[in-house]
């Protein structure tokens, strides 16, 4: 059986080799952490100064995530300086050429998040709307919180936190209801077939424009809009505020005032009515059509005669 010859000196020359290039390296690796800290530190500064100048132009949420970009960046730049002063074998293009490729791998796995980074970005530099906005997106209504880099945080009206990825809220449509200062709300009401059009418009107008909250440019309009089966149908638009606290308080408010109106002047406001006719099949005109008052009345040519005289001729 062969002898496997362990030579110990091979083992000590090898360590004693790495540690004389490490020594070797040693000033450059003082300078790369030198060179990587002095960019972490410049990334910090630029993010600092980004955040301000966006602050400035009110732009608070786009000066954090434009700023972690350029921190970010800055500090990849040191760290590829840094490889190639401690290795100088290694060419900044040797490290594009492979962050590149790192960087397409990572898109593939990563495509979500990137997406919906990418997305709020756009939204940010964009600015379909802002914080303290109240929107609606994908179902959900309420006032925006915060937009961050992957989703947007809405409250919700009845105190709930919605989180929307930005992909979602930057390829679907968006309702945004503060957009502008003013909102236009509207109710069909229902008057009497008997009554007068234009009384009723005259009182439901003047019943709304003293309502608290309700614009008075553009004042309240009303427009007729159908003649019902039980009553003609007057649309009563008006404008408030469009946060959802004065538009939906205002709506309440602008009801009542109508209803109580309307009352006091006794315009009728009806209840969907029908109408069944019986005929009693006692009377000695039952049957003839030409007697009736409703419901089947004698119409031209001939018309059949009467039960009692159809009998009689028999």
């Amino acid at each position: 059986m062969d002898e496997i010859d362990a030579n110990v000196g091979l083992i000590f020359d090898k360590l004693d080799l790495w540690l004389d290039g490490f020594f070797k390296l040693l000033p450059n690796i003082f300078v790369a952490i030198v060179v990587a800290v002095f960019f972490w530190f410049v990334g910090l500064g630029v993010a600092k100064l980004v955040r301000q100048a966006a602050i400035r132009r009110g732009r608070e949420n786009l000066g954090e995530v434009a700023g972690s970009l350029f921190r970010w960046s800055l500090v990849v730049v040191g760290f590829m300086l840094a490889v190639t002063i401690v290795a100088p074998s290694v060419s900044p293009g040797d490290l594009i050429a492979g962050l590149g490729v790192s960087s397409v791998a990572i898109g593939f796995a990563f495509k979500d998040i990137l997406q919906n980074m990418l997305a709020g970005i756009l939204i940010l530099l964009r600015q379909p709307f802002e914080i303290g906005d109240q929107i609606v997106s994908g179902g959900h209504e309420g006032t925006v919180e915060k937009i961050e880099t992957r989703a947007t945080m809405i409250t919700t009206y009845d105190g709930r936190r919605v989180v929307i990825p930005n992909s979602v809220i930057y390829t679907d449509s968006v309702v945004v209801n503060t957009a502008f200062e003013t909102r236009r709300s509207q109710y069909d009401i229902g008057i009497g077939c008997n009554d007068d059009w234009d009384k009723a418009r005259d009182i439901i107008e003047k019943a709304c424009a003293t309502v608290e909250g309700v614009q008075s440019d553009p004042a309240p309009e009303t427009i007729p809009m159908e003649l019902g089966d039980f009553a003609n149908v007057v649309r009563l638009r008006w404008w408030t505020k469009s946060d959802r606290a004065s538009q939906i308080h205002t709506f309440g408010r602008v009801l009542q005032a109508v209803y109580i109106a309307l009352d006091d002047e006794g315009i009728d406001m009806p209840y969907p009515t029908q109408v069944h006719l019986f005929h009693d099949q006692t009377e000695e005109t039952d049957g003839d059509r030409r007697l009736q008052r409703e419901g089947w009345p004698a119409g031209r040519g001939d018309v059949p005669k009467p039960r009692h005289a159809a009998s009689a001729d028999k």
